[in-house]
């Protein structure tokens, strides 16, 4: 069983950046692909940037060139960091942990077993 607890969401302005963080519990995070998805109204949950156990990283078109994704195996701590916030990111954010080999399609939701309870990011323009 792996629990994930987030923190890190707020409210920012346009062009903002926040930092979000995601801790694993259970020792997930060496063998653990691990991601962020985020889901706002209206919309399905769509992935933002994922890591795989090894260091791989995959990241969705929206969050190319704006976000980056760490882990810190020692600390079970998935990161976040998000620079050029546009309003179009408000969205609740959830840190999503699949045993690496069971995942062959890193950035579709439905791969992920274990996910957080989301931390809210508004973005206002």
């Amino acid at each position: 069983q792996v629990q994930l607890v987030e923190s890190g969401g707020g409210s920012v302005q346009a062009g903002g950046s926040l930092r979000l963080s995601c801790v694993a519990y259970a020792n997930a995070g060496s063998t653990y692909a691990m991601g962020w998805f985020r889901q706002g109204p209206d919309n399905e949950r769509e992935a933002v940037a994922v890591i795989d156990s090894v260091g791989i990283l995959t990241y969705a078109d929206s969050a190319k060139g704006r976000f980056t994704i760490s882990r810190d195996n020692a600390k079970n701590t998935l990161y976040l960091q998000m620079n050029s916030l546009r309003p179009d990111d408000t969205a609740v954010y959830y840190c999503a942990a699949e045993l690496r080999w069971r995942v062959r399609f890193p950035l579709r939701a439905d791969e992920y077993t274990y996910w957080g309870q989301g931390t809210q990011v508004t973005v206002s323009s």
